[in-house]
């Protein structure tokens, strides 16, 4: 499972690398790939300070941390 949640993160900087930011819920849809993975694997990458979790009214803005 600690592979694949870490294959997963590295989709998720690869979106977001082709994005300034992107809404949560755009992740999720845009990763063909479990929700509660995705969810860990941003976990994964917000402690290893790779991104930025912002909570706004529409939800959660993640973007790289450059």
């Amino acid at each position: 499972m600690i592979t694949e949640i870490g294959i997963i993160a590295g989709e998720i900087w690869h979106f977001l690398d082709e994005r300034e930011f992107a809404w949560l819920d755009d992740i999720v849809k845009g990763i063909d790939k479990p929700k509660e993975h995705i969810l860990m694997s941003i976990g994964w990458l917000a402690r290893e300070g790779h991104i930025l979790l912002h909570k706004e009214d529409k939800g959660f803005k993640v973007s790289l941390r450059k």
